[in-house]
């Protein structure tokens, strides 16, 4: 079967990394793809936000499943184009309905889903232009810090903690304006949590799920998580605090809740759900949901996964997930992010990368890279995810730092603390 892998990143490598070990699979494309998923399959020029064009890149390989790496494609409908598209109605999606993906679309759906099911999560409300002149009187009934969030995708950058409640105050007028467009037209206010936190994922065909590695990542740019909030500068898998007990009162209080509230809606959701949780005091609260792998999550899960990923993909577009096999390794996997100097501000690109060669007992996952002149070179903010296992935390953690100092491009950065709280 020829598949298709929407998107450009860490996360889109690893997964064409992991189907190319597949005996079911074909041949891979990947759109826009990036240098290393050029050396698993075949990358196609394609714009994730067009959807004709994905059309005649289907139709045109013959491609069977497309799988769906990025939120946005998501939210803004592509599951349900293929659906009604007589041409394409055919071919699976792993990836949820616009419906579905409001789940991640918009943090006002998403708060009020957790409140009907009763899921825990911080206390919150939303506001918009009409009722803004409520903001000052809520923030009252809060402690600080305050977390403000833009409604809608804003690249990552729509969560702000503030501890002023007048600049709080003022922060949510500058959203409302348009700081983030349409983002965050709604903006949504709610009692900051203190704890610890991991992201814990599932595979679901709308029926059955299966839970999938869980893992630990830093968005922070700087050592000791400081400084401004990146995509993610490493991940760890598993995580220690996370264990059997901490598990179960996952799958009880918020997956199961999850699934079964989805069904009551009538909502069908065929793919992955992340789901960004924090532990206090031991018990689990719901900070987002994405509709998607995490990444850099996935350069650390899907390294764990010893079965074959497609035969869970397959699952979910037959409807049968639950009598597919999920083998996952007890091994550590970690993964160091080497960035563009700059990010997540202004960064420069087209700096050759050198020593990729050299990388050895090791995994690179290729995010922000191209070919330029028959040369990888800088493409992005977070350039390359070095990935390493080890029968301890600090095994993996020893190899992924091993490599990351192998492998050079101008103005290179990466934190050097990643498990540092583990």
């Amino acid at each position: 079967m020829n598949i298709l892998i929407l998107g450009s990143g860490g996360r889109e490598h690893a997964l064409a990394w992991k189907l190319a070990q597949s005996s079911k699979v074909g041949r891979i494309f990947i759109g826009p793809g990036n240098a290393g998923t050029a050396t698993v399959g075949t990358n196609l020029p394609l714009d994730p936000g067009d959807f004709e064009g994905i059309k005649k890149a289907v139709l045109d390989n013959n491609v069977k499943m497309l799988v769906v790496g990025p939120e946005a494609p998501l939210v803004a409908g592509i599951s349900d184009f293929f659906s009604e598209d007589y041409q394409l109605k055919n071919i699976p999606v792993i990836g949820p309905s616009q419906s579905a993906a409001r789940l991640e679309g918009s943090k006002d759906f998403a708060k009020g889903f957790l409140k009907r099911h009763q899921i825990p999560t911080a206390s919150y409300k939303s506001f918009d232009s009409s009722n803004v002149n409520e903001v000052p009187a809520f923030l009252k009934t809060l402690e600080p810090p305050y977390v403000i969030k833009a409604d809608g995708l804003a690249a990552g950058k729509g969560v702000i903690i503030i501890n002023d409640q007048d600049e709080a105050f003022s922060e949510v007028i500058a959203m409302l304006e348009g700081k983030f467009g349409d983002a965050g037209r709604r903006v949504v206010i709610e009692q900051f949590l203190n704890g610890i936190e991991l992201s814990v994922f599932i595979i679901t065909d709308g029926i059955s799920y299966k839970i999938l590695p869980e893992a630990k990542d830093y968005k922070r740019i700087g050592n000791g998580d400081t400084g401004l909030n990146t995509g993610g500068m490493g991940a760890v898998s598993p995580v220690p605090f996370a264990d059997s007990e901490f598990m179960q009162k996952v799958r009880e209080r918020i997956i199961e809740p999850t699934i079964t509230g989805l069904s009551k809606e009538d909502i069908v959701y065929k793919g992955f759900i992340f789901f960004g949780l924090i532990s206090v005091k031991g018990d689990p609260y719901v900070i987002e949901y994405n509709v998607r792998l995490g990444d850099p999550e996935s350069e650390v899960i899907i390294p764990r996964i010893k079965s074959d990923i497609f035969d869970l993909l397959e699952g979910v577009a037959e409807g049968n997930l639950s009598e597919r096999d999920l083998k996952i390794s007890d091994d550590f996997v970690t993964t160091v992010m080497l960035v563009s100097g700059g990010y997540p501000g202004s960064y420069e690109k087209g700096w050759e990368i050198r020593g990729l060669d050299k990388a050895d007992g090791c995994v690179v996952f290729h995010a922000g890279t191209k070919f330029s002149d028959a040369k990888v070179v800088t493409s992005g903010g977070r350039v390359l995810a070095v990935t390493a296992r080890g029968a301890t935390m600090e095994d993996a953690l020893r190899e992924s730092y091993k490599n990351a100092k192998s492998i050079s491009f101008e103005k290179i950065y990466y934190r050097t603390d990643i498990g540092f709280d583990l």
